[in-house]
């Protein structure tokens, strides 16, 4: 289940669209996919209102 708010990291980010990863940075190139967070150094996430938008806005089309 999608939490309502917070940060996501890519493993949990693919659960929730069912992609490769590299189709997934592929997609954050061109636009497609939302674009990640630098929470660190090492540490990259999503946040999860843009994961939700873009299910919202794929569910929708």
């Amino acid at each position: 289940m999608l939490p309502q708010e917070g940060f996501l990291r890519l493993p949990d980010v693919l659960r929730f669209i069912p992609v490769g990863k590299s189709t997934f940075w592929a997609g954050i190139k061109t636009g497609r996919f939302p674009a990640a967070v630098k929470l660190g150094p090492r540490t990259t996430a999503w946040r999860v209102s843009d994961i939700r938008k873009y299910i919202d806005t794929f569910n929708a089309g």
